[in-house]
C-alpha cells in the first residue's frame, strides 16, 4: 500500500520532471557516437558484387587502333566549336551523329530559378540494338560543359567515338542513346523528365525518338584539351538528387573493371588518396552525408537516378599514364556487363555509405543513428505533453503518512482531499492532486503550430523561384541571369531580419491577447516537437543524411524546453529569474537558426570553391526548380516553423502578463 503511493508520488517529483531533457540529450550523444563507429570494421564491410549475370571484366575489349585516330579528330572538331554560338554546336554535333547511321534528334528546355534563366539544347541519338525488342535501353552521356564550367573537350569527343565504334557491332540486346547537353543539370533533367513523360510540355519539348525502359547510364567527366591528358585515376561520382543512390551493383562493376582488370586507381567522395585509415573512412562518409544531405545534383547521372535508373558519372583525375583508350575500354566493358543483364539491379544495396570504393555500410548498421537522433524530440514531446496536463501545484517531496487502520481511512477521506485507490485486495491513500489532470485547450495550439507551418511557405516562394510558369522571353539556347548572387544575398538578409523579429513581434500580440498561457506555452512545442520527431523519422529512412544533419542542427529546439518541465510554483522562480532564463535561451536559439547556420555553412562551404551565400542560395534555387529537390522544402516548411514556435514560447516570457502562473 504505501509502496504504490510512493510511486504516484513520484510524478509530481522535480526530479523525475528534469529527466527527459537528460534522456534526450543521451539519445543524441549516442546517435553521434553510433556514427563515430561506423568507419571500423567490424561495422563496415567489403564490397561485392551480387548481380551474378553481371560478370563484371569477363569479355575482352577491342576500343583502340584506329579508333584512338576517330577520337582525336572529333576532339579537333570540338574544340573548334568552343567558341560557337549554341545553335551552331547543335547544328555540329548532329552532323557528327547522322553519318554513323544513328536516328538522331533535338530537344529544347527552358528553367526560371530564382535569379536567372536556364535555356539550352540537348542532342540525342539512339542506336536500335540488333538483338533487342525496344523493350530496354542503356545510356551513355556527357555534357559540353561539366559541373565546374569547363569545356568537356575529350568526354563530348569519347561519346562520339564510341558512338561510332558502337555502331559496328552486332551483340547488343539493348538499345544504346548517346546523349550530349549543354550542361551538367539542367540538360540532363530536361531530357531524362521527357523519355518518363513527366515534363512540362509548355517549357520542355517531347523527346521525337524513345526506346524501352532504360537499366542504366553512364557520363563522362573528361575536360581534356587538344593535346590530351594521361589521368592516374577515376573519380566515381553516385551522389543522386535528394541523396537517393544507385545500385551498389553498378559502383562495384566499375571499380572491379577498372582496378582488377585495367590497372585503373579509382576514388570517391574527392578522397584522391586514401589511406583507407579511419580518419580518411570518415572524412569520404562524411563528405558523402553532406552532399546527400544537401540533395543537389552532383553530375549528369543525378537526374536519373529518381526514376530508378542506376547512373554514375566517371572522372579523370590526377597524373598518369591512363589515356582515353583506356576510358573507352572501361566504359565498353561496363556496357557489356550492363547488355548482360536479364533484369534490372536489384540484388544489391540502394541505401548505404561508402568508406572507400571497396568497404561500404548497409542502411540497417546506420539507420540506428539518425533514429536515435530523431526519438529525442518525441521524447521532449510526450514530457511536455504530461507536462500540460498537470494542475500548477506545489511538489510533493515528503513521505506521506502511513495508515495504520480503518479509522485513518475514515479520517483522510473526511478531509476531502484524498482519494482511497483499491487493487487487487491493496488499499492505499492518495492525495487527489497526485490525480488530478488539467484539461488541454488544443486548439489556439494546434491552429498555432499549424500557422507557424504555412508562414515558411512565404520564404520558400521567395528563394525557390517564384511562380514556377512565369517565364522571360529570351533566346532557346542560351543562360540569362535576371540579378546576381549579390542580390540573392540580399534577399537572404532582408528574409534574415524578417524571421528575426517576427516571433518578437507575435509572442508580444499573444501575451498581449492573453492566448499565450502557461498551458499554452507546453502544448505548442509539445505539437511541433512531436511533428519534427516523426518526419525526421520518416525522412532517414529515405534520406538518411539530410534527416540526421536537420536532427543534430534542430536539437537545442527539444533540449531548451527543460524550464518548462518544472512546475513555477515548486521552484518559485522569480519574473527576473525566468526573464534571465528566457534570454540565455533565445540567445542558443538565435545561433543555431536555420538562417544563422546557412551563413555559416556558406562560410565553411567558400572555403572549399562553392562561393558566397549568394552563389548557395543560387544553387538550392536551381535544385528546387529544376530538380525538384526537396532539402529547401525541409528546411522552411519542417525546421524554421519549429525554430520559430520555440523563440514564440520563449520571447512570451519576457513580456509582462497577468497570467503567467495560470
Amino acid at each position: 500500500m504505501g509502496l504504490l503511493r510512493s510511486l504516484l508520488s513520484l510524478r509530481f517529483h522535480p526530479k523525475v520532471a528534469r529527466l527527459p531533457p537528460y534522456i534526450s540529450l543521451l539519445c543524441i550523444i549516442a546517435g553521434v557516437a553510433w556514427l563515430c563507429l561506423l568507419p571500423l570494421d567490424e561495422y563496415s564491410r567489403r564490397t561485392y558484387v551480387s548481380e551474378n549475370a553481371i560478370l563484371p571484366g569477363q569479355v575482352h575489349t577491342y576500343f583502340g587502333g584506329s579508333e584512338h585516330d576517330v577520337f582525336r579528330a572529333f576532339r579537333h572538331e570540338v574544340a573548334g566549336l568552343a567558341e560557337q554560338s549554341p545553335e551552331i554546336v547543335s547544328d555540329a554535333l548532329e552532323g557528327f551523329l547522322k553519318p554513323i547511321g544513328l536516328k538522331v534528334a533535338r530537344q529544347k528546355y527552358q528553367y526560371q530559378t530564382a535569379n536567372k534563366q536556364i535555356a539550352g539544347e540537348n542532342v540525342y541519338a539512339m542506336l536500335r540494338g540488333p538483338r533487342a525488342d525496344a523493350t530496354e535501353a542503356i545510356v551513355l552521356m556527357a555534357a559540353w560543359r561539366n559541373m565546374d564550367n569547363i569545356l568537356n573537350q575529350s568526354g563530348v569527343a569519347l561519346v562520339l567515338t564510341l558512338a561510332r565504334y558502337f555502331s559496328r557491332w552486332s551483340l547488343w540486346s539493348k538499345d544504346i542513346f548517346f546523349v550530349i547537353t549543354p550542361d551538367s543539370t539542367a540538360g540532363p533533367q530536361a531530357w531524362v523528365d521527357a523519355y518518363h513523360s513527366t515534363h512540362d510540355t509548355r517549357f520542355v519539348d517531347d523527346l521525337q525518338i524513345r526506346g524501352g525502359a532504360l537499366q542504366g547510364a553512364v557520363a563522362l567527366d573528361y575536360p581534356a584539351g587538344t593535346g590530351g591528358h594521361r589521368y592516374d585515376k577515376i573519380h566515381i561520382v553516385y551522389d543522386g538528387v535528394n541523396g537517393q543512390l544507385p545500385n551498389l551493383d553498378l559502383i562495384n562493376t566499375v571499380t572491379v573493371i577498372a582496378s582488377d582488370y585495367m590497372g585503373i586507381g579509382t576514388a570517391i567522395q574527392r578522397m584522391w588518396n586514401h589511406d583507407d585509415s579511419y580518419k580518411e573512412r570518415m572524412k569520404t562518409m562524411l563528405h558523402g552525408m553532406l552532399v546527400q544531405g544537401l540533395g543537389h545534383a552532383s553530375g549528369p547521372h543525378s537526374s536519373f537516378i529518381p526514376y530508378h535508373v542506376d547512373a554514375i558519372t566517371l572522372q579523370t583525375v590526377g597524373d598518369g599514364w591512363h589515356d582515353e583508350i583506356s576510358l573507352g575500354r572501361l566504359v565498353e566493358s561496363t556496357f557489356r556487363s550492363l547488355n548482360n543483364l536479364l533484369e534490372h539491379l536489384h540484388q544489391s544495396f540502394f541505401f548505404y555509405l561508402l568508406m572507400n570504393a571497396r568497404r561500404f555500410v548497409s542502411i540497417g548498421t546506420y539507420l540506428p543513428s539518425a533514429m536515435l537522433v530523431a526519438i529525442n524530440f518525441s521524447i521532449m514531446s510526450i514530457a511536455l505533453w504530461v507536462q500540460s496536463g498537470r494542475p500548477r501545484v506545489a511538489a510533493i517531496t515528503s513521505e506521506p503518512a502511513p495508515i495504520t487502520s480503518e479509522k485513518d481511512i475514515s479520517d483522510e477521506k473526511a478531509s476531502g482531499t484524498v482519494e482511497v485507490l483499491e487493487h487487487r485486495g491493496m488499499i492505499t491513500v492518495v492525495p487527489k492532486q497526485l490525480l488530478a489532470v488539467e484539461e488541454r485547450a488544443l486548439l489556439f495550439p494546434t491552429a498555432f503550430v499549424f500557422f507557424a507551418h504555412c508562414l515558411g511557405l512565404a520564404p520558400l516562394y521567395v528563394l525557390g523561384g517564384g511562380v514556377p510558369d512565369v517565364r522571360i522571353p529570351t533566346g532557346p539556347t542560351s543562360n540569362v541571369t535576371l540579378f546576381s548572387n549579390h542580390a540573392m544575398n540580399t534577399t537572404f538578409v532582408a528574409i534574415t531580419l524578417v524571421t528575426t523579429v517576427l516571433p518578437y513581434g507575435t509572442a508580444y500580440l499573444l501575451r498581449k491577447k492573453k492566448l499565450m498561457t502557461m498551458q499554452a506555452m507546453t502544448l505548442i512545442p509539445c505539437i511541433s516537437l512531436l511533428l519534427v520527431g516523426i518526419m525526421l523519422a520518416t525522412l532517414s529512412t529515405l534520406n538518411f543524411s539530410l534527416g540526421l544533419l536537420v536532427g543534430l542542427a534542430a536539437s537545442p529546439l527539444s533540449l531548451l524546453q527543460a524550464p518548462l518541465l518544472i512546475p513555477t510554483s515548486s521552484t518559485k522562480v522569480t519574473a527576473k529569474k525566468n526573464k534571465t532564463l528566457a534570454v540565455v535561451t533565445l540567445l542558443v536559439l538565435h545561433l543555431f537558426s536555420p538562417t544563422t547556420l546557412t551563413y555559416i555553412a556558406s562560410a565553411v562551404l567558400g572555403k572549399a570553391g562553392w562561393g558566397d551565400v549568394g552563389a548557395l542560395l543560387s544553387l538550392a534555387s536551381e535544385a528546387w526548380t529544376v530538380h525538384a529537390t526537396y532539402t529547401a522544402g525541409v528546411v522552411w516548411l519542417l525546421w524554421w516553423p519549429a525554430w520559430f514556435v520555440a523563440v514564440v514560447c520563449a520571447a512570451s516570457r519576457l513580456f509582462p502578463s497577468e497570467v503567467i502562473n495560470e
